[in-house]
């Protein structure tokens, strides 16, 4: 809304709409609307726009002034409505029109509530002037007073600044602020926020309070909800596209209901829905979304509170966001227990920790043929597949998936206090794995119609550094030790023996049994040679177990978030 009148004088004169006409002053978010005396007209330039006895000034909280003047009372055309509209919880929808002057047109210069909410219904079917150097409002007598509305927001402002700011996660804080807006008379029955993601898999997060229950439910979707015809038919998608906020009284009979939710809301006993913007400072647009079951929905100055405390609240999902985008792109790109040490600080070149561990080196046979064979983007999915079912079967062994290197695994399978597993047990997981990839490729071959497809395993046990080495500008969060170079020179001797698994002897656990003894290997740039065995891989596959997302709870693809 838009400021369109001369700046308002330190008191009402005599011909004012000011104070004194008025009752009690509003110490909440308000709108109020006043009839101007005489005769007000509105030019551009030379040209006379409007001459009203009629118009109407509309008041609203941190909002200039804004006139009004009967559709009527216009002397120039108007064009059909053009493709801009804005929303207002308050006032409804804005329909944009250009004027035509006879000089030409003047583009988006007006806008109209054709069919206002109850609280600016006196403003149905007027015009409003949109801000212009060139388009003058004169007055007449009248002088403008906006009402003194105090302080708005209170004890929730208060709780924001002071008390906000312990909770530890998104959902605690959906539920606190949920049940201080009922504590100021609210009346709330449902809030959600839903906040964008920046996640290789989660599209988002989105935070359900109702009362009903008093609980908050948290929804992380894929990326599929962009194509689900739920969500691109509900209001989230249009706010979060910039289209404006969505407000609908929700009667008790059925009607032609703009979005599904609305029904869905009606059978749950509603009475009155807001989508609003929460906008970060990135320029994303999230969405807060109110559902009260009041019989008269909600005041305007329920919806001027969360007005009011929007801009602090979106900063308080920013926050949680950015922690949360922190860890899942930590997780995805160094693994979990990685990413908690450097979330944790460790963040400094050459700061370590010198932990006793199984590596494992797992390297695709034949990639430079494959992608020969299969040309670049089909064996770019296929290096996926195998990374995918190498990283799956790593993890539900206890180990973590390092990084990959060209088309190789590293994982490590610490072992000691903090792993909860012992040198054997950690030994046992690392065999384990490397005897289970191999006929799990099996299956990633069959679903990429090839005959087979191969892997080579390296494994060495031994004490590395797990931290951080590279150039002052760019680190890099590894493990440096022998065991790590051997199990990569065990792998690479492998593929010339033919063997898919070679491991050191200190690498294989106590239960081991039906290994291959292949003697002491002399392994490039290791100085002392290395005994060591090869394995046979399992027969069979392992089940695959779905696996958690990093970060938060695991996508709900079909779900749909409202």
């Amino acid at each position: 809304m838009n400021a369109h009148v001369p700046p308002p004088p330190n008191s009402a004169g005599p011909n004012s709409t000011g104070p004194q006409n008025r009752g009690p002053q509003n110490h909440g978010y308000g709108i109020l609307v006043e009839p101007l005396r005489g005769e007000v007209q509105v030019r551009r330039g030379g040209c006379l726009l409007a001459k009203s006895t009629r118009a109407r000034v509309m008041y609203e909280t941190r909002v200039q002034p804004t006139i009004y003047i009967p559709r009527d009372d216009l002397v120039v055309d108007l064009s059909n409505k053009v493709g801009l509209q804005t929303f207002c919880p308050f006032k409804g929808t804005a329909c944009y029109h250009d004027l035509k002057l006879e000089d030409g047109r003047v583009d988006n210069a007006v806008w109209i509530y054709e069919n206002t909410l109850p609280e600016a219904s006196q403003i149905a079917g007027h015009v409003g002037f949109v801000s212009d150097p060139d388009t003058l409002i004169d007055l007449g007598s009248n002088q403008i007073a906006p009402p003194e509305y105090g302080n708005i927001s209170g004890p929730l402002v208060d709780w924001l600044l002071r008390e906000a700011a312990f909770l530890p996660t998104p959902a605690e804080f959906t539920k606190a602020f949920s049940e201080k807006l009922r504590e100021q008379g609210v009346n709330l029955s449902r809030l959600s926020v839903l906040a964008w993601s920046l996640h290789p898999q989660i599209a988002g997060k989105n935070f359900i309070w109702q009362k009903a229950t008093d609980e908050v439910t948290t929804y992380a979707p894929s990326y599929e909800i962009y194509e689900h015809p739920s969500y691109n038919a509900s209001p989230l998608r249009h706010v979060s596209k910039g289209l404006g906020g969505v407000r609908h009284r929700i009667d008790t009979e059925d009607s032609d209901d703009a979005f599904p939710i609305i029904s869905d809301l009606r059978a749950a006993g509603a009475t009155d829905y807001v989508a609003m913007p929460l906008p970060f400072s990135d320029g994303r647009i999230n969405v807060l979304t109110v559902a009260s079951d009041h019989p008269n929905g909600f005041s305007t100055a329920n919806l001027g509170l969360i007005f009011e405390c929007s801009a602090v609240v979106a900063r308080y999902y920013e926050v949680f966001m950015q922690r949360e985008n922190a860890q899942s792109l930590l997780e995805t790109y160094v693994g979990k227990r990685t990413g908690e040490r450097v979330l944790g600080g460790k963040i400094r070149r050459g700061e370590g920790d010198e932990i006793d561990a199984a590596i494992m080196f797992c390297d695709l046979r034949g990639s430079t043929l494959l992608e020969e064979q299969l040309g670049r983007h089909d064996y770019i999915k296929l290096l996926n597949a195998f990374f995918d079912t190498a990283s799956t079967i790593v993890h539900d062994n206890g180990g973590e998936v390092l990084k990959f290197i060209g088309d190789a695994v590293l994982a490590v399978f610490p072992a000691g206090e903090e792993s909860g597993q012992d040198a054997d047990q950690a030994r046992a997981q690392a065999l384990k794995s490397a005897r289970s990839i191999v006929p799990a490729l099996a299956e990633v071959a069959a679903e990429h119609d090839l005959p087979e497809l191969k892997c080579a395993s390296g494994i060495a046990y031994g004490t590395v550094t797990y931290g951080n080495v590279g150039s002052r500008e760019r680190l890099d969060f590894t493990v440096i030790g022998q065991a790590a170079n051997i199990a990569a020179r065990l792998g690479d001797y492998g593929k010339t023996l033919g063997h898919q698994i070679v491991v050191s002897q200190n690498s294989l656990p106590g239960s081991c049994q039906n290994a291959t003894p292949l003697g002491a290997l002399s392994l490039h740039n290791v100085s002392q040679p290395v005994e060591s065995y090869a394995l046979a891989p399992f027969l069979t596959a392992p089940d695959r177990k779905p696996q958690p997302e990093p970060g938060g709870p695991p996508p709900v693809p079909v779900k749909v978030i409202k």
